[in-house]
């Protein structure tokens, strides 16, 4: 069974942003896009486990923060070394102003 959970307010993430949420004793990135769209993404990175909320959002992009590794927040796509294992995504809905996710 998958439940959807509040992660935060919309306001809470500045446009093409990042931050943590910590839910279970799991962490999630949540991401707010320029197109005002939200994505959300486990909240390590693949290789190192550094927190992706602490790295570098440009484009459809997360930066790590340790190695520089790159990620396609949309899609989880690893985007080459140091990385080479893709982040698992999550369905992401808006609902009364707030940023809902299914884990």
């Amino acid at each position: 069974m998958t439940d959807w959970v509040e992660a935060c307010a919309v306001d809470d993430i500045e446009e093409e942003d990042v931050i943590r949420f910590d839910h279970g004793g799991r962490t999630f990135a949540i991401y707010r896009s320029p197109d005002d769209e939200f994505f959300a993404t486990d909240g390590y990175c693949t290789h190192e486990k550094a927190h992706l909320a602490d790295g570098l959002v440009m484009d459809d992009i997360i930066e790590c923060p340790k190695h520089n590794g790159r990620f396609n927040y949309k899609t989880g796509q690893a985007k080459g070394a140091p990385v080479c294992v893709n982040l698992a995504t999550y369905p992401v809905k808006i609902e009364a102003g707030k940023v809902m996710i299914q884990i």
